[in-house]
């Protein structure tokens, strides 16, 4: 039975050897750039040195652990990590399925394509110029909003030395750069609806918001569902490029803006501390699958067709 097995094996193997040598590059490209550097996990558990590099380092238990949850930033951070996601994930998938509906809905093609490549554009604006952008326009003594503001007579506002106002700014940059990107998989979800179910609920007189909300969205459910378990794995993860070039290191905003990667940063520069770093973004990804494993778990108790596996 197992010579029989061994023999069908390599007869698969023959039969599809062209797939098969098409397909390798990108197995050998993810086994070196993707599998190959996870081995370096193994610096979260040491005392990194550069003389004995990752494997030469001594071994150190916990250690590189017990450093973030002794900072006193440990609740904090991650409570503004996960909160920052949520409110991100959230807006940013309600705002981008409206975005989705409103070009597939407009009649005239060469406005919904001008349309779409401008809101496509800010995803390719770097984050260093995006925090640029901020400060021309939130900065006390040069920004747009308080020009204005004090050209009919008002007091400027000094959003650097505000945090309250800024989950409202991240949460504005975060949707302004992404949408248009984000957009593009709930397009593809709407272009693959059947038009005949549209013209039935035209036909049983359903208006255009009755069929986006009975036919569009009940449509597209599986694909929101599959982005948002995917989304929900970088839950606990900080959009390091995003926070660090808006806040900087503005200490006054900490409270409000401090995320895992920010401190992770930060006392990574002060201490030079490699194995520290490395047990903050091992602890991260842990919680991250964990997260993942259990909304799926919940999305399968609902309905199974619509889980990642």
């Amino acid at each position: 039975m197992k010579e029989n097995g061994f023999r069908g094996f390599f007869k698969k193997l023959y039969k599809y050897r062209v797939f098969l040598l098409m397909l390798a590059p990108a197995v050998i490209y993810t086994l070196i750039f993707s599998y190959y550097p996870m081995t370096g996990i193994v610096t979260a558990f040491k005392k990194y040195n550069y003389a004995g590099g990752i494997w030469g380092s001594p071994w150190n238990g916990l250690e590189n652990f017990k450093f973030f949850f002794k900072s006193g930033q440990a609740a904090l951070v991650i409570r503004n990590t996960v909160l920052y996601n949520l409110l991100f994930i959230a807006v940013n998938t309600v705002t981008q399925i409206a975005v989705a509906v409103f070009l597939t809905e407009l009649s005239n093609k060469y406005y919904r394509k001008i349309t779409q490549s401008l809101m496509f554009l800010p995803y390719f604006i770097s984050w260093v110029i995006v925090g640029v952008m901020a400060f021309n326009i939130f900065s006390s003594d040069y920004g747009f909003i308080n020009r204005i503001i004090t050209y009919f007579g008002g007091e400027k506002i000094s959003f650097y030395t505000t945090p309250q106002v800024w989950p409202l700014i991240l949460l504005f940059f975060s949707v302004w750069k992404g949408i248009g990107y984000g957009s593009v998989m709930y397009l593809a979800a709407l272009m693959g609806i059947d038009t005949s179910i549209y013209d039935s609920a035209k036909i049983d007189g359903a208006n255009v918001f009755q069929r986006i909300f009975y036919v569009t969205i009940p449509m597209i459910m599986p694909t929101t569902i599959i982005l948002l378990l995917l989304a929900v794995g970088g839950i606990f993860k900080g959009n390091f490029d995003m926070f660090y070039n808006l806040v900087g290191n503005n200490g006054l905003l900490y409270n409000y803006t401090d995320v895992i990667d920010t401190l992770t940063f930060r006392a990574l520069i002060s201490s030079n501390n490699f194995g520290m770093s490395a047990a903050i973004g091992l602890f991260q990804s842990v919680l991250c699958f964990i997260t993942v494993l259990i909304v799926n778990k919940l999305v399968g108790m609902y309905d199974k067709d619509y889980t990642l596996f």
